[in-house]
């Protein structure tokens, strides 16, 4: 992982320095070469997301697109050579971009188990595109940008704008979108729903990094998209955490798989200790939150569909919960577990 991050580092140190050097009439090309190189790497990479990680989330892969799209906007953006064009790329960046708030909102609801309606993830997409089709009216309408054209300053193109009435929209729509990420992450500390802490750590502090990113540009308003370098940043950062996440994970399932192959040889509930019901009750407090939801679930004789709709989970991540909770409770099946849980009530 070192060795990776210091290869992006030597990558990334040649670009930033390459905004500043050379003489001036040769800095627009400076600047359309980093942006073609870092629109490259958002496509290779997300090409590494789908070719390295086995077990692909829907939300991380529109994550990795939607970087892609903006950063291949911002270089369509650095080359164009009339207003129509430099329109057109910024539609292109704004794709990206109305997507990728919406991509990190449900990878925190799903990293941290939060149940949510089924219809949630519709109707965000449904805001998007919303929020994409007001952003997209620069030259047909001016409710987004009243005017915009290009200008020249150190021998670098940008586009400039004067800001229509709807322009603050974009504003509010990341406002509500990183707000619901943050009530997301308070919920599921609350509710001790953080299996996967560092997974949606992770996740949180690329988008506060980019939104800081995004906020210090609107601020400052620099003639260099640094967004593009933080996507990039934050791909990789996402990348190697979700490969070894993975990793992580596969030891943890081979180790679970041992345990229940080890425990299928323990005699049946009949010819079990009487203190089975005792060690079932002691092993409790090891299980995670998520165990003791399934667990719970299970003396409530809900079935198994029922389950992983509740937990918003397939039908994989129940069989992997059930193992774990086989092995710490000492028991081979759903029918052993019930009959040592019922046994134990009845005691009561």
């Amino acid at each position: 992982m070192k060795k990776n991050i210091g290869r992006l580092a030597v990558v990334m140190l040649p670009l930033l320095l390459l905004t500043g050097c050379g003489p001036i009439g040769e800095k627009q090309t400076s600047m359309a070469v980093i942006y073609g190189v870092l629109a490259a790497l958002s496509l290779l990479l997300l090409l590494c997301y789908c070719l390295v990680i086995k077990k692909k989330e829907t939300f991380f892969l529109l994550l990795f697109s939607a970087i892609a799209v903006v950063n291949v906007g911002y270089f369509t953006l650095a080359i164009s050579s009339t207003v129509e064009e430099a329109l057109l790329a910024n539609r292109i960046a704004y794709l990206g971009s109305v997507f990728l708030p919406i991509s990190v909102l449900m990878i925190i609801l799903n990293t941290c188990h939060l149940h949510y309606k089924r219809w949630l993830p519709y109707l965000l997409v449904v805001l998007g595109v919303c929020m994409f089709l007001i952003t997209a009216t620069p030259g047909y309408l001016d409710i987004y940008y009243q005017d915009a054209w290009l200008e020249t300053m150190n021998g670098i193109t940008v586009l400039r704008k004067v800001y229509g009435p709807w322009h603050s929209t974009y504003l509010y729509y990341l406002i509500a979108c990183y707000l619901a990420i943050f009530a997301a992450l308070i919920q599921s500390v609350v509710r001790k729903r953080l299996e996967s802490r560092a997974h949606a750590i992770a996740v949180v502090c690329v988008a506060v990094m980019n939104l800081g990113v995004w906020l210090v540009e609107q601020l400052l308003h620099l003639n260099f998209e640094f967004l593009a370098v933080s996507y990039v940043i934050s791909e990789v950062s996402l990348l190697l955490f979700a490969y070894v996440h993975e990793e992580f994970e596969r030891l943890k399932e081979r180790a679970s798989a041992a345990a229940v192959t080890e425990e299928a040889a323990v005699p049946a509930q009949e010819e079990r200790s009487p203190s089975a019901a005792e060690y079932l009750r002691s092993q409790l407090p090891l299980l995670t939150p998520t165990e003791r939801t399934i667990y719970e679930y299970y003396l409530e004789n809900k079935t198994t569909r029922e389950i992983m709709a509740l937990l918003n989970i397939k039908e994989n991540t129940l069989k992997y919960h059930n193992k774990n909770l086989y092995s710490k409770l000492g028991v081979s099946s759903r029918k052993e577990l019930m009959q040592i849980a019922r046994g134990e009530q009845q005691g009561k």
